[in-house]
């Protein structure tokens, strides 16, 4: 009979220490049905078990053997089994209750022990305070050491999700593309730790809804990881395909209760050989956009709360860039669809150019800017080329383009001089700062008008003299091509830009032989980062023009020389042509360019007449012009054409100034002018029944297509346009 209680203890730890297989059994089922968390995972199961068995086997030694709580040797493993449980997202209170349960069971069969060792009632009582103490400073050492492990890798782990969401931060979002965004959270999250990513965006969405729709619903593959197949591990469906997402599905339960979810076996999405599955919805500003799924397969450890938890911080952040490429998406698609609503969809027919334009928005975050190109026929055979680049991008800019370009046609069809044109629009651009500025709804990128709000070229071609007369208002000069291939900068006075109000612009004028190309764009041309096969420098040269990303108008214009020096096939290749050379893959600004290569008409197809101011001579020029329209072989506009220019000759010998021109050209169709160096315009009215006069113009007005007056340095013209398919209206007057 031991004396003591201490070797009471000793000799009930050594009975119990040789059923130690099942006084570990008995606790380990203890555990699976008081902790069943323990068991899920079979990596914590096993630690779990393995850390019942040495625990116990290390307790019961150090009783038999009387060791002092605080001497006994711990499981060399336990430190890193606490790692494993803290990895594998595991409570530390489901640790703590492990302990404090296996230490229950442990001394409930200690206590068991006493009685039947020793019949000395004092010496069990005295044994079981011992066993308690004993027990509760081991328990308390073990959670001790445990907990500090524990927390250490849950720190790390911390560290960890922290350093993976702040790198998905700088790799997810690098654009405003919506696939390409989708794709870098596919990329990024099969790099650190997913086997294979699914990213589904609804279909709605993409369309500019921010409702789900209606169920079952409507998914698009946006992207997916690895690209190559992982395996047999594909999904059945492909990117950009559109699926269905079956309802009372994972997906399903996600995109319509917001929350993420684990799923096991492949139950997410029908992707088979995937174990382990995460479910997380795309949400950004109270909008669900769709929804990523992350699986892992083979020997991969099943997914964690912490993996679930660096899943979501990554989706959000995945969301938020999703939704901002979304609405610039939408806003860039807005804008571009109105500027080309309001860019000429074809060029007009006429006679002075053959022309090819392009128009190219933005690649940029920017977005679609404020560049135009116009050609619009004048009297005359005459035809007017125009470029023009609002500041700023978006809707607003493209707005303000298509009142500029109005306005442009508006004044043009006046016959203005290109430098009172310019003028005029000067004071167009300030009325719209002006607005702007007094719109309490406007934001600063509206301020069109301020520093540079917009610039212009604006040159008229005519056929009969050959001669162009150009203007411009801060913009960048045209090139000029002859013939021989010699290309030349126009340099033109530079005028300021539109929007500074109250400085003048000047016109140069220049003569252009028949086939001369001349060719006007924007500055986003010529300011893009040349491309190094543009000039035939070595792409791999550390310094050079070609290689230069700096801005640099000069050397951007000597590389459009050369390259429209250079033969082509026709106008549309040299555009291209010239995009290629001067262009990099995505533009930082909106592009237009202009080709126009002129004609001629000549004397052939003109005729003119200089006039006395008498009015004898009215007859002579009826005469005059019905024998011309007869070696025209146009006899049929004649007896339309003498009234036509009866009427206009005789309003130049009442109402103008000598000296008086006579011009007919025969173009698209028949062209009748007038000239007096008299100022007076004329104006239709309508005569009253006893009037002399005032029937001439309303005359010309029926019988004409077109009709109308411009006026030059000195004088003015009248014309009159004749068509041989237009139908004439029976002439009545009061």
């Amino acid at each position: 009979m031991e004396r003591t209680a201490a070797g009471l203890i000793s000799r009930a730890a050594h009975e119990l220490g040789l059923r130690a297989d099942e006084l570990t059994a008995e606790v380990e089922q203890r555990l699976r049905h008081e902790l069943p968390a323990l068991w899920e995972d079979p990596d914590v199961a096993r630690t779990a078990a393995e850390n019942v068995v040495e625990h116990v086997v290390a307790a019961l030694a150090g009783l038999e053997h009387a060791v002092a709580p605080d001497l006994i040797e711990l499981p060399s493993a336990d430190v890193e089994r606490a790692r494993v449980l803290a990895r594998h997202g595991t409570p530390l209170s489901a640790m703590l209750r492990a302990f404090r349960l296996a230490e229950e069971i442990v001394l409930d069969r200690l206590f068991a022990e006493l009685p039947r060792l020793s019949q000395d009632a004092e010496q069990v009582s005295a044994a079981a305070r011992q066993l308690n103490v004993v027990s509760t400073k081991y328990v308390d050492r073990v959670s001790e050491q445990g907990v500090r492990a524990f927390q250490a890798e849950r720190d790390r782990r911390l560290r960890w999700r922290s350093a993976m969401v702040n790198e998905a931060s700088m790799c997810i979002g690098t654009t405003l593309d919506i696939a390409r965004t989708t794709q870098e959270l596919a990329d990024f999250a099969t790099e650190q730790f997913a086997d294979l990513v699914t990213v589904d965006l609804l279909d709605t969405v993409l369309r500019g809804q921010d409702t789900a729709g209606q169920t079952p619903l409507t998914l698009r593959r946006m992207a997916q990881g690895p690209d190559a197949d992982a395996g047999g591990l594909q999904p059945p469906v492909r990117p950009q395909q559109l699926h269905v997402c079956p309802e009372g599905s994972a997906c399903a339960e996600a995109l319509s209760s917001g929350r993420p979810s684990r799923q096991q076996h492949g139950r997410a999405s029908g992707v088979q050989r995937a174990h382990s599955t995460l479910v997380v919805p795309l949400r950004a500003r109270g909008t669900t956009l769709g929804v990523a799924e992350f699986h892992r397969y083979g020997t991969a450890k099943p997914y964690d709360d912490e993996d679930l938890l660096l899943a979501q911080e990554i989706a959000v952040r995945a969301a938020v860039a999703v939704d901002n490429a979304r609405h610039y998406t939408h806003a860039r698609a807005t804008a571009l669809t109105l500027q080309r609503s309001l860019l000429p969809r074809e060029a007009p027919r006429q006679s002075a150019v053959d022309v090819a334009y392009r128009y190219l928005p933005a690649g940029s975050e920017s977005g679609v800017g404020g560049d135009w190109y116009d050609v619009i026929p004048l009297s005359g055979a005459r035809v007017a080329l125009v470029v023009g680049d609002v500041v700023g991008h978006g809707i607003r800019a493209a707005a303000t383009m298509g009142r500029l370009r109005t306005a442009v046609r508006t004044l043009a069809d006046i016959d203005l001089p290109p430098d009172e044109l310019l003028t005029h629009l000067d004071d167009v651009v300030l009325r719209l700062a002006n607005e702007a500025s007094s719109d309490p709804d406007t934001g600063p990128e509206a301020d069109v008008g301020r520093d540079n709000g917009a610039t212009c070229l604006y040159a008229v071609y005519d056929p009969v003299a050959r001669r162009c007369t150009l203007s411009r208002a801060g913009h960048v000069p045209p090139v000029v091509v002859v013939r021989d291939g010699t290309a030349d900068v126009l340099e033109l006075p530079p005028g300021p830009p539109l929007g500074r109000g109250g400085l003048p612009f000047e016109t140069m004028e220049v003569d252009l032989p028949e086939g001369t190309l001349i060719a006007l764009c924007t500055d986003g041309l010529i300011e893009a980062r040349t491309p190094a096969r543009a000039t035939g420098e070595d792409p791999s040269a550390p310094t050079g023009a070609a290689s230069d990303p700096t801005p640099d108008i000069d050397a951007g214009l000597a590389t459009l020389r050369q390259v429209l020096a250079r033969p082509a096939p026709s106008l549309e290749a040299a555009c291209d042509s010239v995009l290629e050379a001067l262009l990099p893959s995505r533009p930082d600004d909106d592009v237009a360019l202009l080709l126009a290569r002129t004609r001629s008409l000549g004397a052939d197809r003109v005729a003119t007449w200089e006039l006395e101011a008498d009015p004898a001579v009215v007859a002579r020029a009826r005469s005059d012009v019905s024998r011309k329209l007869t070696d025209w072989g146009l006899e049929e506009l004649a007896f339309v054409a003498e009234l036509v220019v009866s009427e206009l000759v005789t309003n130049a010998i009442r109402y103008g100034r000598p000296p008086i021109r006579l011009r007919l050209i025969h173009d698209r169709s028949l062209l009748c002018e007038v000239s007096d160096a008299g100022s007076t315009t004329p104006h239709l009215r309508r005569a009253r029944v006893f009037d002399e006069g005032g029937r001439g113009l309303l005359l010309v007005a029926q019988l004409a297509g077109q009709w109308g007056t411009r006026h030059a340095r000195r004088g003015k013209t009248v014309w009159a346009e004749l068509s041989e398919t237009a139908e004439f209206p029976a002439l009545a007057f009061e």
